[in-house]
This record gives structure tokens, sequence and C-alpha cells, in this order.
């Protein structure tokens, strides 16, 4: 019997951890083969690619983001290959599961929750007595005499002995992409908090791998050449000493590789901070942190314990080591939480300042407390996947659509980290708060139909400028100054090149004699600078090829040493690109030179 498991991933860079659980579990009794593809992939290509490998059987692994597509390519696959059994397993369809039957006819069977033993033994049936009454953990349809047919779910299966479980982390042919893609890894399965959002919270207690096997798979995967392994536990810290000593041994093999970790941050214990300040190599931990709400009515609706005070001390500590980038989670629509209390939710934790900040919409998720209690709170949503919000008795539709325009300028400018200096002046002396800036951008972009176009880097900081420009103009009280927030762009822009770029997206108004003067100065003169500067060496031809020069009218390293906007001399930014030649990736680096107005005649 020929098994096929298949997924279709959310980007091409991601591997299913899923199918590799059952494929490892079953492979000593059948013949299985995985085949990923992506939800962008033509659903008529999916099912050429399955019909040519000819299998008896094919299990589909369902979440809320390939769910419809899935069900396109099970269509496409029922008709052109009417005696194929089609399995379902997966979070999306381990709840509901009688609507999802009659929701999808061609499906022959559904696994439900953890599917290692459960689809071994419906294997196992389908190729001999076929008694699927006895595999606890599957849906199905029975025929009767008459033709009736009748949904059949049966009793859940206890949960798994992880002891007993293969490792998913020692194929073969997983090798040569493991550099290019994605690893998803697991210690442990379960979640000790109840948060009603999450499907996390239906399972009860926490499972652990044993520590040795976890070592050895991740080495094994180290040295086979990984370079980015996501941990899915859904709290990785929740044992101290387990998660210290995974941490430790990382840090010990690491071999380069970067690891993902699901942290709860106001449970993270002081000692385990300490040892990571101390020992850990720059880079290869990265931390998300679930912050949701900062409303403690809110957090209590959702039956989330959660201490900001002690979690801000955890994200201040780690953001202080330098050493850990940061990835923190809000999620808009939450019960009792408003438009107005939201903001103040998205500045609360905006003024951490993480690398990245995730703002999500509250999902309707299948067997979630949050979708069970949905009218209590008055909430309309989604019909079909992904089952986001579309209002609710305090947030109505309008108020989402004008947060999801803070979504879209937050995750181009500030996750994409393309003007950092530049927005950190602006949240900070421009606009009332993170959020109104946010905000305000969010709605010019929209008002312009931007977001029906693309973009280019030039026209972000164009597009930008605008704004502001437009913003500056219309506050009469405005206290803070455009040619400052001009200059940052200019320097951020020049940052955001491994190489000198061609064209600048301003009116460069240096003449051409000034330029040359000032390159001709650079080099004859570079201890004007700084020493570091005069130690490059850099002659008049070299600068001219790898330097470029900008005039700002404010004291940029005193505004970036100390936060002082001072008019009183100007700066001459000089920004170095080292070589400029394809495949060069080195970060340009830029120097200062103080100017009292007269040295610019």
């Amino acid at each position: 019997m020929k098994v096929v498991l298949s997924t279709l991933n959310a980007k091409y860079i991601h591997t299913s951890l899923a199918l590799r659980c059952l494929k490892a579990y079953a492979e000593k009794d059948f013949d299985i083969d995985i085949a990923e593809f992506t939800i962008k992939d033509p659903a008529m290509n999916i099912v050429a690619d399955l019909f040519a490998r000819n299998p008896d059987v094919v299990g589909f692994s369902c979440y809320i983001w390939n769910i419809e597509e899935t069900i396109t390519v099970i269509d496409m696959l029922r008709k052109i290959k009417p005696e194929i059994r089609i399995v379902l397993g997966g979070p999306e369809v381990s709840y509901d599961t009688a609507f999802w039957l009659e929701r999808l006819p061609q499906v022959d069977y559904i696994v439900v929750g953890e599917g290692e033993e459960t689809f071994h033994h419906l294997l196992t049936e389908l190729a001999d007595t076929r008694k699927f009454h006895l595999v606890f953990g599957l849906a199905y349809r029975k025929e009767h005499q008459d033709g009736r047919l009748e949904i059949i779910v049966n009793p859940p299966r206890p949960k798994l002995d992880l002891a007993t479980l293969p490792s998913p982390h020692r194929f073969e042919e997983d090798v040569p992409r493991l550099a290019s893609r994605v690893v998803y890894f697991e210690t442990s399965r379960g979640c000790p908090f109840s948060c009603q959002f999450c499907l996390s919270s239906i399972e009860v207690g926490v499972r652990y791998f044993d520590m040795e096997r976890t070592k050895s798979d991740l080495l094994y995967l180290i040295n086979a050449g990984a370079k980015l392994i996501k941990f899915v536990d859904r709290t990785f810290n929740i044992k101290r000493d387990y998660a210290l000593e995974i941490f430790r041994f990382l840090i010990e093999n690491h071999g380069g590789c970067v690891f993902q970790f699901e942290i709860t941050a106001d449970i993270m214990r002081p000692e385990v901070l300490d040892y990571l300040a101390e020992h850990a190599p720059p880079g290869i931990f990265r931390f998300e942190i679930g912050v949701q709400s900062t409303n403690d009515l809110t957090n209590e609706a959702v039956q989330r314990r959660q201490n900001f005070v002690k979690l801000t001390r955890t994200v201040m500590k780690v953001k202080e080591s330098g050493k850990i980038d940061q990835h923190l989670d809000l999620i808009a629509g939450l019960p009792h939480e408003n438009y107005d209390s939201f903001r103040k939710t998205f500045n609360d934790v905006f003024e951490l300042r993480p690398e990245e900040l995730q703002l999500g919409f509250l999902k309707m998720l299948r067997g979630t407390g949050m979708r069970l209690d949905a009218e209590k709170h008055g909430y309309i949503y989604m019909d079909r996947a992904p089952y986001e919000i579309l209002g609710n008795d305090i947030m109505p539709f309008s108020d989402i659509v004008r947060i999801k325009r803070v979504e879209d300028v937050l995750e181009k400018y500030w996750n994409a980290h393309r003007m950092d200096h530049t927005l950190l002046y602006l949240v900070e002396r421009a606009f009332p708060s993170a959020f109104d800036f946010f905000q305000q951008f969010g709605d010019y972009w929209e008002s312009r139909g931007w977001q029906k176009i693309g973009h280019q880097l030039e026209d972000l900081f164009s597009r930008l400028w605008a704004f502001l420009t437009e913003a500056h103009a219309k506050d009469e009280a405005a206290t803070w100054q455009l040619d400052v927030a001009l200059g940052l762009m200019k320097l951020d822009y020049f940052l955001n090149h491994n190489y000198k770029p061609r064209k600048v997206w301003w009116e460069f108004s240096m003449e051409k004699a000034e330029w040359s003067g000032w390159m001709q100065r650079l080099a004859e003169r570079p201890g004007d600078v700084s020493e570091e500067f005069a130690a490059m060496g850099l002659g008049e031809k070299e600068l001219q090829k790898h330097a470029v020069i900008e005039r700002l009218p404010f004291q940029l390293k005193r505004y970036l040493e100390e936060g002082v906007v001072s008019m009183e001399e100007e700066t001459l930014l000089v920004v170095i690109y080292s070589g400029g030649g394809k495949g060069d990736s080195r970060s340009p680096e830029f120097f200062t030179q103080s100017l009292v107005p007269s040295s610019l005649t």
C-alpha cells in the first residue's frame, strides 16, 4: 500500500514537523512518501504531482492557513482518482470533526489529535480487517445495510508516551535542504496555561521528550547544516532546569545555527536571564513573547495570567544584554478591549522597543473557549478559516479596519528595520504616541491608494516624507523639526544599502564643486573626522568610488549620543561602503563631522 503524506505550507522555506512525525512512526510497516507544497502553488500542479506518485492513501495536514486550498486539491484528486483513500489530520479538523465530514464527502477519514499511533492504526486496518471502530482517535463514515451513511467519531486516544516515538529528524532526503529551510522542533507537548483564544489551552498538562534524545537530534541537525531551528513548545521556559540545560547545550554546540523559542516572559527566572546575558553568543537566540494585551480585565476574561511588570523586567533585561532579538505579539479584538484600550496596549508594548512587534487579530479557532463564548461578547467573525473577527460589541468593524492600517505600516517600517533612527525620533518627539504615528501614517497611506500598488525601497522613504511634510504643515504647535526628520531619513536610507546607492530619493542639493572639495578635504585631512576614519586610509579616488556624503542641518553625533537636537552646528555625513561588489553583504560604516556654517561657504 503506497502512502503519501502531504501539506500546503505557508511559505516555501517552511517544513512540516507533523508529516515527519507520522512517517517516522509508520515507515517501518508502510511505504510512505512526504510531499510538501505551498498555499501559493497552483492546485493543478499539486494534484499532478500527487497523481504521479500513484498513492493508495494520501493524508493532508490541515491548519487555518491551508484548509481552503487543501479542499480545492482534495476535490480535484477525488475526481481523477476515485479509488484513493483521503485522510485529514491536524488542528483545523481535530475539532468540530462531524462538521468536516459533512462538509467534505470526498474525505474518508479524519485523524483527531495526536496522530502518530492513530494514523498507523488506521493504515493497519485499511491493509487488513478494516475494523475502524477499534481505531481510537478516528472519525469516519459507516455505511448501513440500507445505504445510509452514519458519521462515527471514535473515543479519543490516550496521550502518547513520548519516549516511544521515533525521531522525525533523521531522514536523509531532508539533509540537502536543511540549510535553506526552517526546521521545526519540539521538546515538549502541551501547555500549562488556559488562554481561551488558543488551542493549546484545551490540552491539560505538559509532557517532555527525553533530554538525551533531544540533544542528540539537535546535534544531528546542527552538524547536518541546519541554519534556523524554531522550537514549537508552547511555553519553552515553564520548566527552568530543563530550559537552562538546553540553552547551555546550544550555546556550547550552536555551530552558527539560530534558535527561536516561544517563552512566557513574566515567569523567566533571573538566574536564567543572567546566564544568557553572560554566556549566549550574540544572535543565536530569538525569543517570541505573547503579550496579547496589557488590559487586566481583558486578560482575566480570557483566563490569561500575566504580570506585565515582570514581563517588562524580563524584556528589558534581555534587551540590555544585546544578545537576543525579541518578537512580541499583540492580539486586537480581545474581550473588553476597545479601540482606545488597544491603543494603550500597543503603546505599552512599543515602549519596550522590541525588535519586532507583531500585531494580529483575534481568530475564533474551532474548539477554543472564545469561539464557544462568542455571543457573550457580540462577536461576528468569518465563517471560514482563518475565522478572523469582524467586530464585537465594543470594537466595530470600522475600528478593526483602522487598526489594520496600523499593522500594515508597522510591518513595512518598524519590523523591517528600514528607518530605525527616523521612527524613534518621530514616535518620541513628533507624535503623541507610537500608535498615533502609525495610525495617522496608515490612514494617509490608505487615502493615497498605496495599499493597491507595490513599492521599492525609495518609495517607502518618499511616501513617509510626503506624509511628514503634510503632517508638519497641519501641526501649528509643532515642536519637532522637519529638517531633523529628513536628515535621519537620509542616514537610514544610506544604511539600508550594502553597496553605494546609484540614486537618492531626495533632491541632492550639493554642487559638484563643493562635493569634490569635500572629497579632497576628507582624503587630505581624515583626522578631522575621527581616528577610526583616518585609520581606513582612503584616498580621494577610493572615497569617490565607495563613499557618499550629505550635509545635515543639525549635530547628528550629539543627537545620536545624547538625544539632544542642536541646530548650532551642521553635520557632514560620510558613509563608506566596503567594496560594493556582488555578494558583498557587509554593512556600511558612517562617520560625522561637525561643521560651523561658515565652513560650508
